[in-house]
């Protein structure tokens, strides 16, 4: 592969990304629908992908491409905590139980539905692969950004598919999110479900009414961020060269750590366990690994009195840009022939898992929180089937005014939930997990998990001033 193939593939997904951009901006209804540019620029590439009828550019182009996810997930994941303030276990605890409870029913939740499918249905009459246990939660939770990173974890597992499977199924979530999520707002309204409603006022600040008129934008991207406590944009928003050069080296030096948690828990791994257990190991994905060196980042920043140095603005534009090409490049390249093999086994899962959710969010949410349950529900229920914009574009129909303070929660919560669910350590060791144990012992840990959230849920839900 030459230098030349790279620039040319990286041309090539910019010129996607600018034709997703305008053609979302010309189509009301895909602002409407919360589909991001990244997303319809990764469905235009598929028409000109290696796969298409009209593929346009050489195979080492479409080579790139295909290798572009597993490298940006890890600069994605390191930037999470990067910049963050991160608060207290007594603050953390008191603002984020009952969504972090809630989330990992969702979470758990979704592991168990599939791993029984695959387990009683799905591998009796179709021979599926026990791997596709954990396609639910890595596309669901997950989003493209996880299941393009764990496409490697999968093929070295025996799911040579698992990459497609996951972005067909991260996909199928997102869609599912805002369609049946917009309808349970609906049906909410009607049944004056929703404890927050009204308009926000005409006088608003200009990210608010950015975020308003189009809650994917990179206003609303700001505005949730100083919302939450989490960042402050400044006076215009800009960002300086220096700061961004410092915020690439904390972002680069937290995807290092990663590199190195990993090559050590592989080297103790082999000590102790022998070479069958080293292989095992290495199908651990770097991604989880970066977030928790940019945890270690942050806590030494702060240690050291130096956390200014780390800009959430800047950090949540590194990984919004990464995760952006990252998607681009996942759908684009997405091995459509590899669906075919396994399309009803995938039908029946993302219907299990959409059907999962719902359950939980009408049956539990009510049981979860004492105030405001339809608002915080419906946050968790966006994330938990798309995407965390998903999440907040079902937040804003349903509490436009944030009355709820579900905002708060739910940016709190992420702190909590997202180093182990949703692409974290749970995410990346369930595949070997899978491996490993064994579907009957699996089921029966995501029984055990799922039981557990359920009923720290609901302990939760009876003690309101946790929430």
């Amino acid at each position: 592969m030459k230098l030349f193939d790279v620039l040319v593939a990286f041309a090539g997904l910019s010129l996607l990304l600018l034709a997703g951009i305008t053609l979302r901006r010309k189509l009301r209804w895909l602002r409407q629908l919360g589909i991001p540019e990244a997303l319809v620029a990764g469905l235009l590439g598929l028409l000109i992908g290696p796969f298409s009828f009209w593929p346009v550019f050489p195979e080492q182009v479409y080579t790139v491409w295909a290798q572009t996810p597993g490298v940006l997930i890890s600069l994605v994941f390191a930037t999470l905590f990067l910049g963050q303030r991160l608060p207290s276990p007594r603050q953390l605890w008191q603002r984020a139980a009952g969504q972090t409870a809630f989330g990992m029913t969702l979470g758990f939740g979704q592991y168990l539905v599939g791993a029984l499918l695959v387990w009683l249905v799905l591998q009796p009459m179709f021979g599926t692969n026990p791997l596709m246990a954990c396609l639910i939660e890595v596309g669901f939770e997950g989003g493209h950004g996880t299941a393009a990173g764990m496409g490697d974890t999968f093929a070295d597992l025996g799911l040579a598919s698992g990459e497609a499977l996951g972005l067909a199924m991260a996909t199928v979530g997102v869609v599912s999110a805002v369609l049946v999520g917009s309808a349970l707002v609906v049906i909410g309204r009607s049944r004056a479900w929703l404890g927050a409603r009204g308009r926000l006022p005409a006088g608003g600040s200009l990210l608010q009414r950015a975020a308003e008129s189009d809650p994917m934008s990179a206003e609303a991207k700001l505005a949730r961020e100083a919302a939450a406590g989490l960042a402050d944009p400044g006076r215009d928003g800009s960002v300086t060269i220096d700061a961004l050069t410092v915020n690439l080296a904390l972002a680069g030096g937290a995807v290092g750590l990663g590199v190195l948690f990993k090559d050590g828990i592989t080297r103790l791994g082999g000590a102790l366990g022998g070479t069958a257990t080293a292989d095992l190991l290495n199908a651990i994905p770097v991604f989880p690994l970066a977030m928790l060196g940019g945890l270690v980042v942050q806590l030494v920043l702060q240690w050291r009195r130096h956390d200014e140095l780390a800009s959430p603005v800047v950090q949540a534009s590194v990984g919004s840009l990464a995760m952006d090409v990252l998607i681009t490049a996942a759908m684009a390249s997405l091995n459509l022939p590899m669906l075919e093999e396994n399309w009803l086994p995938f039908l029946l899962l993302a219907l299990v898992g959409l059907a999962w959710n719902v359950a939980v969010f009408l049956l539990l949410g009510r049981r979860f929180f004492h105030d405001h349950w339809f608002e915080r529900a419906i946050a968790d229920f966006g994330q938990g089937t798309g995407v965390t914009a998903t999440g907040l574009l079902l937040l804003r129909m349903a509490d436009p005014l944030g009355r709820s303070r579900a905002m708060e929660s739910f940016s709190f919560k992420q702190l909590v939930f997202e180093p182990f669910l949703g692409g974290g350590l749970i995410t990346a060791l369930a595949p070997i997990a899978v491996a490993s144990w064994g579907l009957p012992r699996f089921n029966a840990v995501a029984l055990l998990l799922t039981a557990a959230s359920i009923a720290f849920g609901l302990w939760i839900g009876r003690r309101p001033q946790l929430q």
